[in-house]
């Protein structure tokens, strides 16, 4: 087999076994290879690798030494895998274990998110294919950010294997027949007050959940990098625009975690216990730019097109608004409406500028996209006349 260049990286096939009687040989193939190669990645492909012993390893890593980009060693099987760890290689240069594939043909989806699909496979694990061909780094990030919530005490499901499903990759979990908050509100509509109680305990064991600064990015520096968005595509006038980044600069910083996506869809129940999943949009920061993400699923959505709760969750719009009015009670723990209309519009403000967002990053000439932009910037002039700020009190 010979090396292959592509885009930005150099692959070298290893097959077979490399041990000292092949070293020198294999030695000289890989040094041909790599010559004249101005690859950023050297990546060594173990896909057809059965054995390899020190003398095999100090040609791999005397090559690694001659490069000057980044190194990766790619489909390693068990066996391989583990002379790799024992020998420390795992330390030093990306390794990455050889992955089984999976079909999802005729699997039922159990959701829909931005980077990707959730499908069940069988009747105790799920998995999430990525949109992306390119995503290993995104899965691999939010495994990363799955453990550290693990360890923090919020229950998530942790990726257990990355596969190969068609020509994408997608993360496997065993969940153990649960079912998503989403589905126990569709097959019970007559529990939704039940239902309703857990999704805001599990909103708070979240929110209640402090890191130190700097562990997670920064919730208000990304709703900045919303902001610079919004003003590339013209969406808003700089003037409020000016308004709107004086009002979440002033949002303090905070180490609280904040999902991200917080909809009954991304919350597994199994054996009645709560699961937050869909980590990889975790950062820190105050609650409401997670509360926002709730209006925009249960009501903004549904505002210019009264059929989009139906098809996406699967509930009617009576439901959707008892979801976003008992949720907001019961996370405030109040039911004055006062004190609520007054913490709805800060809620909704945000909302209405992640639209906005979310409509200049995916620009459509659709008419319904139209319409949606043009209500959510009158929401955003109407709401800050009255919103002076976005704490929460």
């Amino acid at each position: 087999m010979d090396a292959s260049a592509r885009e930005d990286e150099l692959v070298i096939p290893l097959v077979g076994k490399i041990d000292s009687g092949n070293a020198a040989e294999a030695e000289a193939f890989v040094t041909s290879s790599m010559e004249g190669s101005t690859a950023e990645t050297l990546v060594f492909d173990a896909a057809q690798l059965d054995y390899i012993s020190s003398a095999g390893l100090r040609v791999l890593l005397r090559a690694m030494k001659t490069h000057p980009g980044h190194t990766e060693i790619r489909n390693v099987s068990s066996d391989v895998y583990e002379i790799l760890e024992m020998t420390g290689f795992t330390e030093f240069t990306t390794v990455r274990k050889s992955m089984r594939e999976v079909s999802v043909e005729g699997c039922e989806v159990i959701g829909r998110g931005f980077y990707g699909t959730v499908y069940r496979i069988d009747p105790d694990t799920i998995v999430k294919v990525y949109s992306s061909p390119d995503s290993i780094p995104l899965i691999e990030h939010e495994r990363a950010m799955a453990r550290l919530a693990f360890v923090k005490g919020i229950p998530t499901a942790i990726s257990y294997d990355i596969v190969k499903v068609g020509d994408s990759y997608g993360s496997v979990f065993e969940l153990l027949r649960a079912k998503t908050m989403n589905d126990l509100l569709v097959e019970h509509p007559e529990q939704a007050e039940e239902v309703i109680d857990k999704y805001v305990e599990l909103m708070h064991v979240v929110h209640d959940t402090e890191l130190e600064l700097g562990e997670l990015p920064s919730a208000r520096t990304a709703w900045m990098g919303y902001l610079d968005v919004i003003r590339g595509a013209g969406l808003l006038p700089e003037e409020m625009l000016g308004r709107l980044q004086a009002l979440i600069e002033a949002v303090p910083e905070m180490g609280n975690i904040v999902h991200g996506d917080f909809h009954m869809k991304n919350v597994m129940v199994a054996d009645g216990e709560p699961m937050l999943i869909d980590m990889d949009t975790l950062t820190q920061g105050s609650p409401i730019f997670d509360l926002q993400g709730v209006f925009v699923t249960y009501q903004a959505y549904a505002e210019d097109d009264p059929n989009n709760t139906m098809e996406f969750l699967g509930i009617d719009n009576d439901m959707a608004t008892l979801v976003w009015r008992r949720t907001l009670e019961r996370y405030f723990d109040t039911d004055d409406p006062e004190t609520l209309s007054r913490l709805s519009d800060k809620i909704r403000l945000l909302a209405y500028v992640r639209f906005l967002q979310l409509n200049a990053i995916d620009p459509s000439e659709d008419e319904l996209d139209k319409l949606r932009a043009r209500h959510a910037r009158e929401h955003v002039e109407e709401l800050l006349g009255r919103v002076d700020s976005l704490e929460l009190v």
